[in-house]
């Protein structure tokens, strides 16, 4: 898949994260931010007021600085699919 592709899954993907009502589980949640951080190159500190919610995200972070924009989107994607297919 061509990155333009990627990119209109990645969207998609993204608005449907934004439509859902109720609240995920909290390591889905880390996942969406790190991968959804790293896709957009947003690396800016996290900005929670209880420190140990940045303590978690930043990890989250650490876990894919070695993966590439494509890489984290596609995964990103991937993750929502799941998430939505197989959740009760």
């Amino acid at each position: 898949m061509n990155s333009e592709a990627i990119e209109i899954e990645f969207r998609d993907a993204v608005a449907r994260v934004n439509a859902h009502t109720e609240p995920f589980p909290a390591d889905i949640l880390l996942k969406l931010y790190a991968y959804y951080k790293k896709s957009t190159n947003d690396y800016g500190r996290p900005n929670s007021k209880k420190p140990i919610i940045n303590a978690f995200k930043t990890n989250a972070l650490f876990q894919i600085e070695d993966i590439t924009e494509d890489e984290a989107k596609q995964k990103y994607i991937d993750l929502v699919n799941n998430y939505f297919l197989y959740r009760k």
